[in-house]
């Protein structure tokens, strides 16, 4: 695949749920799933062959219903969890169910047009309510989910038999939230949830506790979060105020890092796993920006400063770095953006879904990827 070139991959149907392979880092693979009215839906595995820049699909049938959210578990690379709605008599209903993979992915009975899944297990969500944004695998808990109804945060337990409820957040004056995801640190004890304009985490081992909360942190609905995986305290949210912002939740007031270059709602936002001066962006108008934020990251200058110093005493060259902003717009969507992840394999690939159904494998401008290695 060359650097500048993308690789993209159509379905038939509408789609809005993208998640990528998160517990083998080998190879690079992404899984986006369908959200179509009629039963038909289904869940696509695409992997990349880096050397003939070829796409290879092996696609499931997904006959549960729409797919609205995706998450791939950092410990099994053959579990994902799907949160999808259904019609039930007159009534649209949303679940959430775990998806396992089958061994072989070449596998197929007879004349059998799609894959079958080697296990489906529907979580028990009921009487919780009735909007499922999400169900996240906790980050070092093979055991341990969390899932977001209404306004609920539902932690789930794994265990051998069946997968059953261990305990329920019950957020005080909090009628829905939007999703949430787990805090890579503090012992995995912390799930950061969004609420209309603001930001609350909570210490699951306590449910009645909000460690703390960021009030107003956007003009409008906060509609994605992401952790960076590298720096213990920072945070980034995007929402339909366009804005994409870094906070260090250590000081709530006021956000370390903010870029206002999307001209509609922004639905995703991701840091990048080795790079997180990295981060990608995608929304309702049709982009995905890559943002430069180094002065926050964890490769933050202050670090490279003193290199730099200690490199002119030696008469060594120092380091040009990438100046903070937006570093590129990849604009070939024609409908809203609503996810984008990166690889696990190759921290310089990353995928984007827009709503008609079109997935694009796209790679960081080697002119930045330089720039940061060299």
């Amino acid at each position: 695949m060359e650097e500048n070139n993308s690789l993209v991959y159509g379905l038939e149907f509408q789609a809005r749920a993208l998640a990528s392979q998160q517990a083998e880092s080998n190879d690079v693979r992404f899984f986006v799933a369908t959200q179509s009215l009629k039963p038909n839906n289904q869940l696509h595995v695409v992997d990349l062959n880096e050397s003939s820049s070829a796409l290879h699909p092996h696609v499931f049938a997904h006959p549960l219903g729409e797919v609205w959210k995706l998450a791939a578990s950092p410990h099994d690379p053959r579990l994902l969890a799907s949160c999808y709605s259904l019609l039930k008599g007159t009534q649209i209903v949303m679940q959430t169910a775990l998806l396992t993979l089958p061994e072989s992915l070449d596998a197929r009975e007879g004349d059998q047009e799609f894959l079958s899944f080697a296990n489906v297990e529907t979580l028990a969500t009921e009487g919780f309510g009735n909007e499922i944004r999400t169900t996240e695998f906790h980050p070092s808990d093979a055991n341990q989910l969390a899932c977001v109804v209404d306004g609920k945060i539902v932690l789930f337990h794994r265990a051998e038999a069946a997968t059953r409820v261990a305990a329920e957040i019950n957020a005080k004056n909090v009628p829905k939230f939007t999703t949430g995801r787990w805090s890579h640190f503090y012992q995995g004890n912390q799930f950061i949830a969004l609420h209309d304009c603001s930001i609350r985490s909570y210490d699951v081992r306590d449910p009645n506790h909000c460690v703390w909360s960021i009030e107003e942190a956007h003009s409008q609905l906060v509609r994605d979060l992401d952790c960076n995986p590298n720096k213990q305290c920072h945070i980034v949210t995007g929402g339909d105020d366009g804005v994409l912002k870094v906070w260090d939740f250590r000081n709530t007031k006021e956000h370390v890092f903010a870029r206002n270059d999307h001209h509609h709602w922004i639905w995703c936002v991701r840091f990048n796993t080795y790079h997180d001066q990295l981060i990608l962006s995608s929304g309702s108008d049709g982009k995905v920006l890559l943002t430069c934020a180094g002065s926050v990251s964890s490769e933050a200058p202050e670090a490279a400063t003193r290199h730099d110093e200690a490199a002119e005493g030696t008469g060594e060259e120092s380091k040009e770095h990438l100046a903070d902003g937006l570093l590129h717009t990849f604009d070939q969507h024609e409908d809203s953006v609503y996810g984008v992840e990166w690889s696990t394999a190759d921290p310089w690939m990353f995928a984007s879904l827009s709503f008609d159904g079109r997935m694009i494998i796209s790679k960081v401008p080697k002119q930045y990827k330089y720039q940061i290695l060299l």
